[in-house]
């Protein structure tokens, strides 16, 4: 093994640190979208999750947001909750949950995800009074039983209502069910599916962000 120089390579590091922030355009709010593999786009790469997608609309409105895809696959609430002080670890001007699905499917008890979906939105609000929340809803496979099912729902909604948030109320809708825009394993959307998430959720969120852009 050929020793490497250490202060070198602290130097290189520190240059590529300094790049990155220098980069980071300060006047640009953060739109942090924190969810689970719908949100990392699974199976295709973040470069064609619907984040991604929103921040072509962003830019082509030219409206001064940054869209953060702070999605990791197999997420749950518990593991949102987990690491959100990483994510605060600069401003979040706007949180996209999208967190939740992955509990639905495991049969965690819907208060339980309540209370992890409540405390990352107090752990924001209390780094940023001012923040925005929008709350993207999710549904579940009948098989889970109608009771549970209406229950877990509902998580979203009380949420959304609590925290003064914007609901989506299904983050698939159009795309859910139809073969052609989900991968093969009937869950997780296809690029194109990834665009039409992206339309669904720029319903909710061009609103906001043209109200925060005009300093309302």
């Amino acid at each position: 093994m050929i020793p490497i120089p250490i202060r070198p390579v602290v130097a290189f590091l520190l240059l590529l640190l300094a790049a990155n922030l220098a980069a980071q355009d300060p006047a640009r709010k953060r739109v942090v979208v924190y969810g689970d593999s719908l949100t990392a786009g699974y199976g295709l790469g973040k470069e064609f999750a619907f984040p991604a997608v929103l921040q072509q609309k962003v830019d082509a409105e030219d409206l001064p947001f940054e869209m953060v895809n702070s999605g990791i696959s197999g997420d749950t609430s518990a593991g949102g909750l987990r690491r959100i002080a990483w994510n605060l670890s600069r401003p979040v001007d706007v949180l996209i949950l999208g967190l939740g699905a992955n509990d639905g499917l495991r049969g965690i008890d819907p208060a339980e995800t309540e209370k992890n979906l409540q405390a990352i939105i107090d752990q924001t609000k209390a780094r940023n009074p001012d923040f925005r929340l929008i709350v993207a809803g999710m549904t579940l496979p009948p098989n889970l039983g109608p009771e549970f099912i209406r229950d877990f729902e509902g998580v979203f909604r009380k949420i959304a209502e609590r925290n003064d948030g914007v609901l989506i109320p299904f983050l698939l809708t159009g795309v859910a069910g139809r073969p052609e825009l989900n991968l093969p394993d009937g869950i997780h959307p296809t690029k194109e599916g990834h665009r039409m998430v992206a339309e669904t959720v720029w319903t909710y969120l061009s609103p906001v962000l043209r109200e925060i852009a005009s300093g309302k």
